[in-house]
């Protein structure tokens, strides 16, 4: 068989050639799950990214900065984020009491009912997702996830190609 011959056969079993592939894999459940929820939370009017900073905000003062690193966003698509749920009224920002040039996230009364609502959902749709797998499956890939997400995993490489926040200094 020719290179090319075999580049086509190569091709057409594709998405096939990809399942031993773990950030294909990884990507393509990310995406079905994200655009689930935002279909989810449209009648909310709350994005996936919105509900995650919020829900983080309601962890404690957090500034601008560390709500970024605690979600994984970079700074500029957490400002976008931020200015979209202050202009809905489900956050605000605040000074700091330590830190004069900083700001603080507050969630707003409108922010906190609209994030136990959409806790609700993804409780649902991620019980979904986890039964399609059937028992105990669903329960070891969360598991698993989670382990491979504080351990290997916690912290992305330094490079160009992907947009996401900076890499964290271990310890901050």
């Amino acid at each position: 068989m020719s290179a090319i011959a075999e580049a086509a056969a190569a091709t057409e079993d594709c998405p096939q050639c990809l399942l031993g592939n773990l950030n294909w894999l990884l990507a393509q459940a990310h995406y079905a799950l994200a655009s689930e929820l935002a279909a989810a939370f449209e009648p909310l009017g709350i994005t996936p990214r919105g509900h995650s900073v919020l829900g983080a905000a309601l962890t404690g003062p957090h500034t601008q900065k560390e709500l970024a690193d605690l979600v994984g966003l970079d700074k500029t698509t957490m400002v976008v984020t931020l200015d979209e749920l202050e202009a809905s009224g489900l956050a605000n920002r605040a000074p700091s009491s330590t830190d004069r040039r900083a700001r603080v996230i507050e969630v707003t009364k409108a922010g906190r009912a609209k994030v136990t609502a959409a806790n609700k959902i993804v409780a649902r749709v991620q019980a979904e997702v986890l039964a399609s797998l059937g028992a105990p499956t669903g329960d070891v890939l969360l598991s698993t996830l989670g382990q491979l997400v504080r351990q290997r995993l916690s912290e992305p490489a330094a490079c160009k190609g992907v947009r996401r926040r900076e890499p964290r200094a271990h310890g901050a």
